[in-house]
């Protein structure tokens, strides 16, 4: 199962893929996870020393960090049959030139997706923005990118990458309801017709 999960700050991405990632070992499924690998900084795997030397980069470190780190996570969908990648190009595409590079755009992130295997499965997470506003106050993230009068626009923009991709599979997942403690089996039932016989297997070990 090859996962993209893409949507606005506070969506829950990584909860998910926590959920996903604990789901897997369960039953013998090993995700290759990368969460916070596009996402500057990335405080989930690194010190807080890293994180200040990478937050303060310069644009245009950011932009060329950024395209090679993208770049070569297409080797890594490539080599492991199940991955979870959080963001990933269309958090770029849209978070670069607003928040790491401005002045830069990204204009290959389409071409990308046309290196991608083929069961790729794009996920749009989306939560009603009055509920994200309040995640913030709740939990709020380190490295805080979107603000709050800005989650409408961003989730447009993320509503807009999702309908004009390239991908064959993807769904839309509403997290507005769930908490880290629910959100694992609406989403096994709702990504079950995206994917293929092998997954299907590891799916009904859940009701096992």
């Amino acid at each position: 199962m090859r996962l993209i999960l893409i949507g606005t700050e506070y969506v829950g991405k990584t909860t998910l893929a926590n959920a996903l990632q604990e789901w897997g070992l369960k039953v013998g499924k090993r995700f290759h996870m990368d969460d916070g690998d596009f996402t500057i900084p990335d405080y989930h795997h690194l010190n807080e020393e890293d994180q200040q030397t990478m937050w303060n980069m310069s644009p245009v470190l950011k932009e060329r960090f950024q395209r090679m780190v993208i770049y070569y996570h297409l080797e890594i969908l490539e080599r492991y049959n199940d991955c979870i990648f959080g963001g990933f190009h269309i958090e770029e595409k849209i978070f670069g030139p607003r928040y790491y590079h401005p002045g830069s755009e990204v204009s290959y992130h389409r071409w990308l997706e046309h290196k991608m295997p083929d069961n790729c499965i794009l996920v749009h997470m989306t939560c009603d923005p009055d509920v994200i506003r309040q995640r913030m106050v709740d939990d709020p993230h380190p490295y805080e990118l979107v603000k709050s009068h800005e989650i409408e626009e961003i989730m447009q923009e993320f509503l807009y990458e999702y309908n004009n991709s390239y991908f064959r599979q993807k769904l839309e997942f509403d997290t507005t309801h769930l908490t880290p403690e629910s959100i694992l089996e609406p989403f096994l039932e709702a990504v079950r017709p995206q994917v293929d016989a092998r997954d299907l297997i590891f799916l009904d070990s859940l009701r096992k």
